[in-house]
């Protein structure tokens, strides 16, 4: 195994979905839910939901890259969601849902252009954003690993190739 490790940062619609695919790939290390994007320092989920705080969910990955690399780690996220819904993914809907990737890199941001330009050559109207990541809130307790406590499978998440 390597010692290092690389972080992602994705958003996909409700975050319990989104890390319930991530943390299934070889090579990922840990996850954690959270909110980025906006302007509130330390929001709580109650105060994200309102739409007010400009935040999105989303889901940090750690990886292993001597196992799994970023590119993998997007593909994912990508067909684990609709990236062609502007706020909203299923059933919810507001920009706390919004698609993005929250890049920590130039390579990441490359990468994420690259795959959506791909998508875009087969047809699909990608909404996803392409943004500098900013501060990275872990999400309340009760959020981290959400399936895998309840035993429940994500509502609004499905896997459908893309690539």
């Amino acid at each position: 195994m390597s010692t290092s490790i690389e972080k992602a940062i994705l958003a996909s619609g409700c975050f319990w979905g989104t890390e319930y695919y991530l943390k299934r790939i070889d090579g990922v290390l840990s996850t954690r839910v959270g909110y980025i994007g906006g302007h509130k320092e330390r929001p709580t989920y109650r105060e994200v939901c309102t739409g007010n705080t400009g935040h999105a969910e989303a889901t940090e990955v750690t990886y292993d890259p001597a196992v799994t690399d970023f590119e993998t780690v997007a593909r994912m996220f990508f067909e684990t969601h609709d990236p062609t819904q502007v706020n909203r993914q299923g059933p919810d809907v507001g920009t706390q849902y919004r698609s993005g990737i929250f890049y920590l890199n130039e390579e990441q941001k490359a990468i994420s252009e690259k795959l959506v330009d791909l998508l875009k050559a087969k047809g699909l109207d990608v909404a996803t954003e392409i943004t500098a990541a900013t501060t990275f809130w872990p999400a309340e307790d009760y959020h981290q690993d959400y399936y895998a406590k309840t035993g429940s499978s994500p509502y609004c998440h499905i896997y459908r190739p893309l690539f």
